[in-house]
C-alpha cells in the first residue's frame, strides 16, 4: 500500500523513515555517510545496506571514480581538438553514477541522459561507444540489450517514461528485475518526467527514478524553479522518496539498494534526489563563467566526491603507493583506449542512415534508400564521362 508523508494507512502508522518497503522522507533530511573530509558517518537505516562494502571494494569505487573523471576530461580534450562535435562533461558527479551503476544487477535496465557516461562505464559499454554519437558517426554508441542500458537520451526527462514503459513489462512478464531512470533536476519541470510519475505511481511499477541535483539546468539555477526541495515532488504523485547526499559514493550506493530491493519486492516506484554539483560546463558548448559566481564552485570543490572517498582510503590506511599506481595506470590505459577508438574511428557508409530507422524493413524506406542510391551513383557517372 503506498501512502504520502503524512502516512496514511494503518499498517503504516508505525514504521520508521526510510523503511525498505517505504522509504518515506521525513523533515527533508539529507543522508550522508562519508564527511567532505573523509569521515565515516553512522546511520541506522542506510548502514545496513553498505554493511557488505569491503575495504577492497572501496578501493575499486575508488578507481571507477577516477577512471571516469579522466574519460570524461579526455573528451572533453578531444572537442577541443575538433575530433568531436560536442561533449556533456560529467565532472563532479562521479559519486552518484558510480555509487548507482555498482548497485544494479546485470537484468536491470538503465535509462540513461546523455551525461551519464559513468553509469554506461559500470554496465560494461566500451569506452570509444560512449564518443561515438558524439563524433557523429552514428545514431547511437552501442547495442542497448547486449549491455542493458538505452541509448543516451538528449530529450530532456523522456527516458522517464520510456523506464515507465519499461517497468511496466517487467510486471507482465513476472520478473523481478528494475528499470531505472536518470535525470537532471531540470527535467524534474518537463511533462513526461510528471507523466512518468503518475503511471509508475498508478500502476505500482518496479521504476526507480534518480535526480541528480546538480544545481544547474543549464544557465537557471535549481532553486528558480523549485521552492521545495526536487525529492518533495515526488510526495504529490504518491511515490516515496529519498534524499541523499550526491556526492558520498557510499549514500548513493545505500540508497539506490533499498530503492532496487523495494522495487524487486513489489513495491513500487522511489524517488532518490541525489544533491551533487555540475562543476564543468553543461556541454562544451557552454561558458559557465557567465552565469555562475566563482565562489560557488569553490565550495563546492571542497566536496570533491573523489577527494572525500580518497581520505577515507587514508582514513583507513588503504591508500598505498600502490593503490596510486594501480588507478593511475587503469585511467591512462582508459583513456589511451577512449583516443584511439575515437580518432581511428571508421566512416559511415552514405546508406548507414537508413539503418535502424524502423526495427524492421518497409517499403517507404525501401524507396527512399533506392531513390538515394541512384542519387550517389549519379555522381559516379559524371566523374566517368567527365574522364572520356
Amino acid at each position: 500500500m503506498l501512502t504520502d508523508e503524512a502516512g496514511r494507512g494503518a499498517n503504516q502508522a508505525t514504521e520508521p523513515a526510510n523503511n525498505v518497503q517505504n522509504p518515506r522522507r521525513t523533515g527533508g533530511d539529507l543522508v550522508q555517510l562519508l564527511s567532505p573530509s573523509g569521515e565515516r558517518i553512522s546511520h541506522p537505516e542506510f548502514d545496513l545496506w553498505i554493511s557488505d562494502v569491503s575495504d577492497e571494494q572501496l578501493c575499486s569505487f575508488y578507481e571507477d571514480m577516477v577512471v571516469i573523471r579522466r574519460i570524461d576530461a579526455e573528451a572533453t580534450a578531444l572537442q577541443r581538438q575538433g575530433e568531436l562535435a560536442l561533449w556533456p562533461p560529467l565532472l563532479g558527479q562521479e559519486a552518484t553514477q558510480i555509487g548507482s551503476g555498482r548497485a544494479l544487477r546485470s537484468d536491470d535496465f538503465v535509462f540513461p541522459t546523455y551525461r551519464d557516461n559513468g553509469v554506461a562505464y559500470c554496465r560494461g559499454v566500451p569506452v570509444p561507444d560512449l564518443v561515438r554519437a558524439w563524433r557523429g558517426n552514428a545514431l547511437f554508441g552501442w547495442d542497448p540489450y547486449r549491455y542493458n542500458i538505452a541509448t543516451q537520451q538528449i530529450m530532456i526527462g523522456s527516458q522517464s517514461l520510456h523506464a515507465t514503459g519499461y517497468a511496466m513489462g517487467i510486471q507482465d512478464d513476472g520478473a523481478d528485475s528494475v528499470a531505472v531512470a536518470f535525470f537532471g533536476d531540470g527535467a524534474t519541470s518537463e511533462g513526461d518526467v510528471n507523466e512518468a510519475m503518475v503511471f509508475a505511481a498508478s500502476f505500482q511499477a518496479p521504476v526507480v527514478f534518480i535526480c541528480q541535483n546538480n544545481h544547474w539546468a543549464i544557465s537557471e539555477p535549481v532553486l528558480l524553479q523549485s521552492h521545495v526541495q526536487l525529492a518533495d515532488r515526488a510526495s504529490g504523485f504518491g511515490i516515496p522518496s529519498m534524499r541523499v547526499d550526491g556526492n558520498d559514493v557510499l549514500a548513493v550506493l545505500s540508497a539506490t539498494r533499498i530503492a532496487l530491493d523495494r522495487a524487486r519486492k513489489g513495491g513500487g516506484p522511489t524517488f532518490i534526489e541525489a544533491l551533487t554539483y555540475r562543476m564543468g560546463p553543461h556541454t562544451t558548448a557552454d561558458d559557465p563563467t557567465r552565469y555562475r559566481d566563482p565562489n560557488e564552485l569553490e565550495d563546492w570543490a571542497a566536496k570533491d566526491p573523489i577527494a572525500r572517498l580518497r581520505a577515507l582510503l587514508d582514513r583507513k590506511g588503504l591508500l598505498s603507493d600502490e593503490l596510486e599506481a594501480r588507478v593511475k595506470a587503469r585511467a591512462d590505459a582508459v583513456a589511451a583506449e577512449l583516443r584511439n577508438g575515437c580518432i581511428n574511428m571508421p566512416e559511415p557508409a552514405p546508406l548507414d542512415v537508413f539503418k535502424h530507422v524502423y526495427s524492421e524493413e518497409n517499403s517507404w524506406i525501401e524507396r527512399q534508400k533506392d531513390h538515394y542510391t541512384r542519387y550517389l551513383e549519379s555522381f559516379s557517372g559524371s566523374a566517368q564521362e567527365g574522364a572520356h
